[in-house]
């Protein structure tokens, strides 16, 4: 393997390998961190809250003293990916109680990094489950405080959630604007990574504007940005995409099929919860419409 995420996890390996040597606390949290987000990104969910549970329990004993001053402190990353892969699991209310803690956290450190990334996925998971409200209101805070810090990553990623947010409560038009001005911002940072999620939002918004052609394309360019990434987190919901994409264009049903079933079984290998249950409810909605005389045409992804 060659992707970016699979050099990232020998790094993590050597990391952790010398912390644990060194038996070194600050610096096993940080190890943990290097593995919980890089097993997250590859899609590797139990894996990445083990570690990422493993850095909050040292860091929560009280030993932890860095002399180095870092981006963000590496037990706040292990609470915000330990809420992300919890919600896979379909662990929800803790999920939501672990990036309250985690913004709370972040607040009372006066870390803004860490505020922003604790934001950002609490606006990525209020996006995954679609709610707009929530995406919203999240991301707001969190182009606030990018704004005023100039962290320019992040407070792209605020416009391309908003613009997502917008559009799921019927301003398409509007919403489309901010996220594609928001990709645009993001590209410029040099940042690859989360660009296929956000890839997905952009398609799934085009999807609502009756232009799922060019949400395909979209999906496209999503997978080939994956092969050089190794951002395998999202795959089953490009697969459910596609299947959806592939419906309203009026593929051929051997290819629709094949997209939700493909969905369906990469969700249970990486072991989302979350992810399947969406995927065989949406892939049964299919059917239910194809079974009714419909071809299953017209139905739109459940956004709220």
């Amino acid at each position: 393997m060659t992707d970016k995420l699979s050099t990232t996890l020998q790094l993590a390996k050597r990391v952790y390998a010398l912390a644990e040597e060194q038996n070194y606390p600050a610096l096993m949290v940080g190890a943990c961190r290097a593995f919980t987000f890089t097993f997250a990104f590859l899609g590797e969910f139990e894996m990445a809250r083990q570690y990422a549970m493993r850095g909050v329990k040292i860091w929560r004993s009280g030993v932890v003293e860095s002399p180095i001053e870092e981006i963000n402190a590496p037990a706040l990353s292990c609470l915000v990916f330990e809420a992300f892969c919890g919600w896979h699991l379909g662990e929800i209310d803790s999920c939501h109680a672990t990036i309250a803690e985690a913004i709370s956290i972040a607040r009372e450190l006066n870390d803004m990094h860490g505020l922003a990334v604790a934001l950002l996925f609490a606006a990525i998971l209020a996006q995954l489950e679609r709610n707009p409200p929530r995406t919203e209101s999240f991301a707001a805070e969190m182009i606030e405080v990018s704004t005023h810090q100039n962290f320019e990553a992040w407070l792209a990623s605020g416009d391309i959630l908003r613009g997502w947010a917008r559009s799921a409560s019927g301003d398409i038009s509007e919403g489309i604007s901010w996220i594609e001005d928001g990709i645009r911002n993001y590209r410029a940072t040099g940042s690859i990574l989360a660009v296929p999620y956000w890839l997905t939002l952009k398609a799934e918004v085009l999807h609502l504007a009756d232009r799922s052609s060019e949400a395909l394309e979209a999906i496209k360019e999503a997978e080939a940005l994956i092969e050089r990434s190794g951002e395998r987190w999202l795959y089953a919901e490009l697969y459910l995409f596609r299947g959806v994409f592939l419906t309203a264009v009026g593929a051929h049903e051997a290819q629709i099929e094949a997209s939700f079933c493909a969905a369906i079984n990469t969700a249970k290998e990486q072991k989302s919860v979350s992810l399947a249950k969406r995927a065989e409810a949406t892939y049964a909605e299919y059917r239910r419409q194809k079974a009714s005389g419909s071809g299953g045409r017209g139905f739109r992804l459940p956004l709220c």
